[in-house]
């Protein structure tokens, strides 16, 4: 055996725990970053990208891997702390994406849309079919313009903001949640606010109605009126709600941790 074999072999230990190390983290960001964390994609497809990615990564990142210790219990203590980062740094991302199919969701129930709901393996089992469509049409706009590459820039510096195997502190993490959570809502009731706006506007014109002709059932009459008024609306919109939408998520990709 030559010199150079056995120094493989006396380092394939530390190689392989480094792999195991990297694979926790990228494995479960890439759960949920946009693009390659869709339910919609092959699991098979996104195990094959974790594992690419943790090969590209380790090379880079092996200075940063510690020994690998001796107690078992310390070694799962460390992956279990990989796995806690890789969750909430794809879980940060995610959050802004979900901005966009809750704004479906508010639009579809203002819009009386709400009474033909399916079952969505990413939103839950009461999905407005105008919500899926503005999920799909946020992750194709992420991948169109590019955007999906902040969130892997931000797991590839993300260990040099924290090491591999080492723990989040826990205030700063559950304040970057729940302001990403905060923030989230608001945008998608700050983009659905002229629906919102509009069905008040029209409720209180049919009460108003209701009240001159009382012998008229006025909301099962303005109810085609509500809907094609609604869907007037959101062509309108469209295109604006997604330019502001996405504005939004670039300007909050640029602060994610690592970069």
């Amino acid at each position: 055996m030559t010199g150079d074999a056995a120094e493989l072999l006396a380092q394939l230990p530390f190689w392989a725990f480094g792999f195991v190390l990297l694979l926790a983290r990228t494995g479960c960001a890439c759960m949920l970053l946009p693009g390659i964390g869709e339910v919609e994609l092959p699991s098979t497809i996104r195990a094959g990208f974790a594992v690419t990615l943790t090969v590209v990564l380790l090379p880079v990142v092996a200075p940063l891997i510690p020994p690998a210790p001796d107690d078992v219990w310390r070694c799962a203590a460390m992956v279990a702390a990989e796995i806690v980062t890789g969750l909430w740094l794809g879980w940060l991302t995610r959050l802004l994406l979900l901005a966009l199919p809750i704004a479906g969701q508010i639009i579809a129930s203002v819009m009386g849309q709400t009474n033909v709901l399916q079952p969505d393996p990413a939103l839950g089992p009461q999905t407005a079919v105008l919500s899926s469509l503005m999920a799909m049409a946020g992750t194709v706009l992420v991948l169109a313009t590019g955007l999906h590459v902040l969130p892997f820039m931000a797991l590839a510096g993300s260990y040099d903001l924290i090491p591999p195997g080492t723990l989040l502190p826990a205030a700063d993490t559950a304040d970057q949640v729940t302001r990403a959570l905060a923030d989230a809502f608001a945008l998608a009731l700050r983009l659905a606010s002229p629906f919102v706006l509009a069905s008040l506007v029209w409720q209180a014109g049919l009460g108003v109605l209701s009240k001159l002709v009382p012998q008229l059932h006025v909301f099962f009459a303005a109810m085609p009126g509500e809907i094609l008024a609604g869907i007037v609306l959101l062509g309108l919109l469209a295109t604006t709600m997604l330019a502001v939408w996405q504005d939004y998520v670039q300007s909050h990709f640029a602060t994610l941790p690592g970069l």
